[in-house]
């Protein structure tokens, strides 16, 4: 609901102060609009710090298997990030990211609403490989906003682009190992066991028979 809010209000004030998607400088102001702005993005940060809460409850409930490295560094470095550009950056060419951020996270969160109403709605998730790829255009929209600011000179601090280019860049890689391992090598993995026949060795009904037949004890 947060990241809804700050969707909106993001979207409606950029576009009453009449922001650009290519080149926003800071507009260091008291107009109503940026001020709005800056409130959005400082609401923006301080969800960034609930987010990182994820990984405590997983910890309290012993759920060390989600606790991958990717989730650790994801929201470890968020925080520290966004505390970093709401102190000197609070607006110009921030609203981007954080926006494009926030309608995934709004999908995204929608995705986890709809698992958590129990497993008779797993049916209707069928999209989360697609949430994924939704998540992989964002950073790569995110380094190309960046760079193309980088080329073009915008009146922003350069600094804040390269960080953004090479902190993007380590969260695009971490999330395409995961894409590769979450869909595209375990698909092949099930290809294989359902039937496939590879180097001399069959599957039945998804369990590798490698010359003998599982058989059920008799009661």
């Amino acid at each position: 609901i947060l990241k809804f809010i700050f969707l909106v209000q993001t979207l409606v004030n950029t576009y009453r102060a009449g922001y650009s998607y290519i080149c926003q400088p800071v507009v260091y102001s008291n107009d109503e609009n940026e001020v709005n702005i800056a409130k959005a993005l400082w609401w923006f940060y301080f969800s960034k710090c609930i987010e990182m809460m994820d990984t405590f409850f997983f910890v309290l409930k012993k759920k060390n298997n989600q606790i991958s490295f990717l989730h650790v560094y994801h929201h470890a470095t968020m925080f520290p990030i966004w505390w970093i550009g709401i102190k000197w950056v609070a607006g110009g060419q921030s609203f981007f990211g954080a926006m494009v951020n926030s309608f995934i996270h709004v999908i995204m969160y929608s995705y986890y609403g709809i698992s958590a109403l129990g497993p008779q709605y797993q049916k209707y998730l069928w999209w989360k490989r697609y949430l994924t790829m939704l998540q992989l255009i964002q950073f790569v929209t995110g380094i190309i906003h960046a760079a193309q600011s980088l080329v073009f000179k915008c009146d922003f601090p350069e600094w804040m682009h390269w960080a953004l280019v090479v902190y993007a860049f380590t969260i695009l890689l971490l999330f395409l190992n995961f894409y590769f391992h979450a869909y595209v090598k375990s698909m092949k993995k099930k290809k294989h066991d359902d039937g496939s026949v590879t180097n001399g060795t069959s599957g039945r009904n998804g369990k590798h028979a490698n010359g003998h037949v599982e058989t059920k004890k008799s009661k």
